[in-house]
Parts: C-alpha cells; structure tokens; sequence
C-alpha cells in the first residue's frame, strides 16, 4: 500500500486495541466504499497492491485494516488465547467497534479472503441492514479435513522454515498473528464450527469466488453459501489456488467491478478497466 498507515482505538476484549488502517480515495465521496478483510494469516501490507487496483478499475473508495493482532495492530496478549468463536467476535464485536471508531456509517461492499470472508458473511448475517452486499474470496463455513492437513502443515513450516521471517514483513508481532490463528484452527474442538445455519438471515447480493485448485477447501464452500443465500453468484476460477486475489488478479477485479456495479445503480456510470 501506497498510502501511511493510520490507527484508530477501540474497546475490545476489556482493554484498548489500536486497528491499523488505511483509506483508499476517500476523495470520491459518491462512490461506493469497499472494505478489505484479509485471511487469516493477513494484514494491511499482504493485500500489497491490490485494493488499490480494484478500487482504480472500478472507481471505489476503499478501506483496508489489520485486525487485532495482525499487521501494526495490537498484538494478543501472551496469555490471550481464541475460541472457537473468534471469527464470530470478530464480525459482531470488532468490525462494528472499528466502523464507529473512524465514523463509518454507510452501508459498505465487505471483501473478504478466507479467515475474511467467513467473518464478512457472519456480518452480514448479523447486521442485514448494515452492508451493501459481499464479494467473498475462498471463505470458510464449515470445516473440511483438508483445511485443518493444511495448517497443519503451515505448523511444520513455521517451527522448521524461515517462514517466520518471511511472515515478518507483514506484522510487527509474527508470533501473534501466526499462533493466534493456527492454534484455533487447529484445536479437535473448532472442527465442529459450522456457520451454514446463520447465512439464511443475509439479505445483500453476494459474489463468492474460489479457486478450482484451491488447497485449503474444496467448492463445496462457496457452493453451500448458494444453497442458503439464493442471491449468490458464484465464480469458480480454473487454475487458481487459495488466493483467487495474487493467483488470478484480473480475473478477481473484473468480476467485482461488473458485480458491484450491477448491484449500485446509483453511484453513476463508470467503466470497468480490463
């Protein structure tokens, strides 16, 4: 990202958490305002140009954050360890606490990879009246035993490779973000989580997309996110992993630009840039 870093202070979890974050045209006030939410392992810097790009194409306003313990964000405390719930506190606690804190209070597209596309449809979910609609990038609603062999896997690498130092670049406490999330996932209980049940209440047009090839979940995914929300358009990328965004970019920014337009009749008539 092109653009400084700002923080902004909220109330979480009994103490006060700094959220990293960054606006993108802020200047085009007509248009609409996409927010970012990163994987799981993510943070403002791992998007790298991408936001940016899709808000140039289509003429967006964009807003990009680390979550608490991501990025330049607040850090977990040492003893903090997540639930099985986290990704459910993350939509109804932390992103409503974000959005009052830096005076967000329009009805914004979420873009959300993985760990943030699961917490994107659980916001929807809970908050209806409160989101444009959702384009959501190889999310999470249940568990499938090739999630958990993968994190496992990432596991070994961290303990055996320089993945730490390669993580690094993207958070100012790697430990944090890393076993915060790969703790969770890999905790016997959180293979029970299942959010089918809670996406009935989503009322917003949504774009789900995952990559054919994707190695932390099959499309039965975003194929189940259809079976509950009728208004769901799928896309399924060939010759695309995990990160439909950095594998197959133009693909990702074509597709949103043309559905986020379809969607907002009323921000005016711009052009989709291929």
């Amino acid at each position: 990202m092109s653009t400084p870093s700002q923080f902004a202070a909220i109330e979480w979890r009994g103490r006060e958490v700094r959220v990293e974050y960054v606006h993108i045209a802020p200047e085009r006030s007509d248009a609409p305002l996409v927010v970012f939410l990163h994987e799981g392992l993510g943070s403002i810097a791992m998007w790298k140009d991408f936001p940016e790009k899709l808000c140039e194409a289509g003429g967006f306003r964009g807003l990009v954050f680390s979550r608490p313990a991501y990025g330049r964000s607040t850090p977990r405390d040492a003893d903090e360890v997540w639930d099985v719930d986290f990704m459910h506190r993350q939509a109804h606690e932390v992103l409503p606490a974000f959005f009052d804190a830096i005076g967000i209070h329009e009805k914004p597209w979420l873009f959300g990879h993985s760990d943030g596309g699961s917490i994107s449809l659980l916001y929807a979910s809970r908050f209806p009246d409160h989101v444009a609609g959702l384009v959501v990038l190889a999310p999470h609603i249940f568990v499938e035993d090739v999630t958990v062999a993968n994190i496992e896997l990432a596991r070994r690498a961290y303990l055996d490779t320089d993945m730490p130092k390669k993580l690094g670049r993207y958070h100012d406490d790697v430990d944090s973000a890393f076993w915060g999330w790969n703790r969770i996932w890999l905790h016997p209980p959180f293979k029970q989580w299942n959010i089918e049940n809670e996406l009935a209440t989503i009322r917003c047009p949504v774009l789900a997309m995952q990559g054919v090839d994707d190695e932390y979940g099959t499309l039965r995914q975003i194929r189940d996110i259809a079976l509950h929300v009728p208004q769901t358009q799928l896309l399924e990328i060939p010759d695309c992993g995990h990160s439909p965004h950095r594998d197959q970019p133009e693909t990702a920014i074509v597709a949103t630009v043309s559905f986020v337009r379809r969607h907002s009749p009323d921000q005016g008539k711009r052009s989709v840039e291929s």
